[in-house]
């Protein structure tokens, strides 16, 4: 029997979650406007969107995932892959594992390599700066990144630990007309975020 790269299953998996929202988020929920929860983190957001939820991890859009989509994973655990894509192995211990006290340059390069692995070419990052989830620290950045069809795309990525847990969101849409539409409003729901909930 053939064995199937762990990076074709993530890009499978990942396509996968986005497909779910295509087409407006046929098989969604609408989040309106406002307030909202998921997992343990409250966000204001100016925007409607559409929500498909799995485990832990919600892909929102407001067009359909080609067009925009937000990645929200929460509690990733020590060991884990940041993306939730496999455990931690001897094999490979550079891989884009989570690890609990890491520098905020070691998180964008973990959730970088988890960009890359999911199948994004060029993908670069910068405006490394701190941000804040309520009264927990963070990190944000910016991306630069082709779909494996080359067309350019640009975003923002946010994290922060709590509890020896990483909460990961990244936000990513076409670089003509739907990220220069959206990302004045995704900055402002980012910096909303703040843990409501207990660990």
């Amino acid at each position: 029997m053939k064995r199937i790269p762990m990076r074709s299953l993530l890009l499978a998996a990942v396509f996968a979650l986005l497909a779910g929202c295509a087409g407006g988020g046929t098989g969604g929920r609408l989040q309106a406007a406002g307030d909202a929860e998921v997992f343990d983190l409250g966000l204001d957001t100016t925007l409607d969107w559409a929500r498909v939820k799995a485990p832990r991890r919600e892909q929102w859009t407001i067009d359909g995932a080609p067009l925009n989509q937000l990645t929200i994973i929460s509690r990733i655990k020590p060991g884990e892959h940041v993306f939730l894509g496999a455990r931690e192995r001897r094999g490979r211990p550079d891989g884009p594992w989570f690890r609990p006290g890491m520098r905020p340059d070691e998180v964008r390069d973990i959730l970088v390599d988890g960009l890359r692995e999911a199948g994004w070419a060029n993908v670069q990052a910068s405006g490394l700066r701190p941000a804040s989830f309520g009264q927990v620290p963070g990190l944000r950045f910016d991306l630069d990144l082709d779909n494996p069809g080359g067309l350019v795309y640009r975003g923002l990525a946010t994290a922060a630990e709590r509890e020896g847990r990483l909460t990961v969101l990244v936000w990513i849409a076409p670089a003509e007309h739907y990220y220069g539409r959206d990302v004045e409003a995704v900055s402002r729901m980012f910096d909303s975020l703040r843990f409501v909930k207990g660990p």
